[in-house]
């Protein structure tokens, strides 16, 4: 027997409030987020892989995708399935973007961490990534623990760390290596590397 595949319908019904839900547009959801990027018919039927006539169609109501179609949108669209069915609160498309090149990051320089800021440029953001070359050699490089509000990723991208936290061991790590912790929890990072470490860390905000 072939797998039954949820219906566009059962979709959206998922990923949306069990309590008075909308009824589902989905066709002026998708003009809605085509139009926030400025984008014509012809340039979102391309990125999503359909025809133009296909992608008239779901905008206009005149017909219901299938499954395939609606993973086509929400891929070329750049966001999730989810997201297709669920717009902002704020009725705001999401479609702020921002490029950071190598080397163009804003500089933040302390004493055990040089941090370069990535997507500096953008306002109210709900993360804060960086990269971060790893200074410090030991412990008694930090005045203490550090501590702040939200939760945390570090990824290591060059040489080898220590990486201590409060409630925990200390516990090397190397390229590849990655960790999601809670930031308000003391954590300190040192290089164990003979050159200085680096990680690429982003950083939740509350």
């Amino acid at each position: 027997m072939s797998e039954k595949r949820p219906s566009v319908l059962e979709i959206g019904r998922a990923s949306g409030p069990t309590e008075n839900p909308e009824p589902l547009r989905l066709g002026e959801r998708v003009r809605a987020l085509r139009k926030a990027r400025n984008w014509t018919l012809e340039q979102a039927a391309k990125q999503a892989g359909l025809a133009r006539s296909t992608l008239s169609k779901i905008e206009n109501e005149q017909m219901s995708p299938t499954f395939d179609a609606v993973q086509k949108l929400a891929g070329g669209l750049g966001i999730s399935v989810p997201q297709l069915f669920t717009p902002p609160s704020d009725d705001r498309a999401l479609a702020r973007r921002t490029i950071t090149r190598r080397g163009e990051g804003r500089p933040l320089i302390t004493a055990t961490y040089e941090h370069e800021l990535l997507g500096a440029e953008l306002v109210r953001k709900s993360m804060l990534p960086y990269r971060a070359r790893i200074r410090a050699r030991s412990f008694e490089a930090f005045d203490g623990w550090v501590r702040h509000d939200g939760e945390e990723f570090l990824y290591v991208l060059t040489g080898r760390i220590r990486f201590f936290t409060e409630f925990y061991e200390p516990v090397e790590m190397q390229r590849g290596d990655s960790a999601y912790y809670d930031a308000a929890m003391g954590h300190n990072v040192i290089s164990i590397s003979d050159d200085d470490a680096e990680i690429l860390w982003v950083t939740r905000l509350d």
